[in-house]
């Protein structure tokens, strides 16, 4: 006998050996989150479901087949996990090092969206479409710009020269962050800029930067705001969806007419909803755009109060959890990733929601991993991978 692995091995045989690696207490499938990874996965394949019941009669979207846009969004859910599955892989630290060349490429991408070689797609140009592929450049500078942030603003904090971000490097990261803001207020991308706001706000609250920062950046939002405004920045149409905003009555049947629908058919659904598939609403193909900005509407209806709280609870689940992982982190650098990751799906979740029932304005935000779009599908799963690696690589001791 020549140990107790040895004994195990040749007792069991070699498969249940690897079975007990497998399930050590110091494996990865041991160290992974999994309530962040069964919710996420419920709300993508939720998500499916909704989409099929908004598009399976939408002729003139699906070019004939029901299945089409099921189809794809399946398809978008592999990707994605195929990509968190990478990311997870490759590792958040790892990354890191990978930071100046993945910002790089993003915001190479967006300033691409500028030239003609970008399209608009329903009122917004901030689109590439590649061999009929369409691609969101916006979704993934949302992942570069917490990366870069966290990398500048941990840098010296992890290696101990510093208890926390100084001033300049503040400064730095802000610079760093302001690049992409910019161009997308160039197209104009008012709904990706909010929610990289909040990103950035999530990112220097977590790593205990001066809070005169934040209250300076507040500041400047709100004067950035009103100088937007002044100058007529926005297009047309985004001035009239802050209008019907404002007032739903101002045009029911012309800008308030898809708050007003999105209102009209969350409040049917009543408690336990119409049943999938038999919302009047959706199947009077009354909700423009439900299959992505207005999904949300989908589930109000036919799943009523009890599914669509649901669905609000699994966000609830993932949040809690990146919560906890930013928390648990023995590092800087992991946990304003990890606290970036939760301003972002936070605010983009309450935004989408909240314009469907009329209490926030319409920006075309999609709701994280339950609308339709590749793009917004692979970023936010990309988003739960780092979250993963962050919580696999941090010392079991912690």
């Amino acid at each position: 006998m020549t140990g107790a692995n040895s004994f195990s091995v040749s007792r069991y045989g070699p498969e249940r050996a690897g079975w007990t690696r497998i399930f050590a207490r110091d494996s990865l499938t041991r160290r992974l989150d999994w309530p962040i990874l069964f919710a996420a996965t419920g709300l993508s394949l939720l998500g499916s479901l909704l989409v099929y019941s908004a598009t399976r009669n939408r002729t003139e979207l699906n070019q004939g087949d029901p299945y089409f846009f099921l189809v794809r969004h399946l398809m978008n859910l592999g990707i994605g996990i195929a990509l968190m599955i990478g990311t997870l892989w490759l590792g958040h630290r790892a990354l890191r090092n990978a930071v100046p060349i993945l910002y790089g490429l993003s915001v190479l991408l967006a300033l691409v969206v500028l030239t003609p070689l970008g399209a608009t797609i329903n009122g917004q140009r901030n689109w590439l479409v590649i061999g009929g592929f369409s691609l969101q450049p916006a979704e993934f500078l949302k992942v570069s710009i917490i990366l870069g942030m966290a990398m500048m603003l941990a840098a010296r904090v992890d290696a101990g020269d510093k208890p926390y971000p100084d001033h300049r490097t503040v400064f730095q990261s802000l610079c760093l962050a302001a690049v992409p803001i910019l161009i997308l207020l160039l197209m104009p991308d008012l709904g990706s800029v909010l929610a990289m706001v909040a990103i950035i706000l999530g990112v220097l609250l977590a790593s205990g930067a001066s809070n005169r920062w934040v209250f300076g950046l507040l500041t400047a939002g709100v004067i950035g705001c009103i100088a937007i405004w002044q100058l007529h920045i926005l297009d047309e149409y985004q001035i009239n969806r802050f209008a019907a905003f404002a007032n739903p009555d101002l045009d029911p049947a012309g800008v308030g007419y898809n708050t007003n629908q999105a209102r009209i058919a969350i409040g049917s659904g009543g408690l336990t909803g119409a049943g999938l598939f038999h919302g009047s609403q959706t199947t009077g193909q009354f909700v423009p755009e439900q299959q992505t900005d207005f999904v949300f509407t989908v589930a109000g209806e036919e799943l009523g109060f009890v599914g669509a709280g649901f669905i609000i609870f699994l966000l609830g689940v993932v949040l809690w959890r990146a919560c906890r992982i930013a928390r648990d982190s023995t590092e800087l650098y992991g946990t304003t990733v990890a606290a970036g990751i939760v301003a972002w799906f936070a605010f983009q979740a309450f935004e989408n929601i909240g314009m469907t029932l009329g209490i926030m304005p319409v920006t075309g935000l999609p709701l994280p991993f339950v609308s339709y779009g590749g793009s917004s599908m692979f970023a936010v799963w990309v988003a739960i991978g780092l979250l993963q690696s962050i919580k696999v690589q941090r010392p079991m001791s912690a």
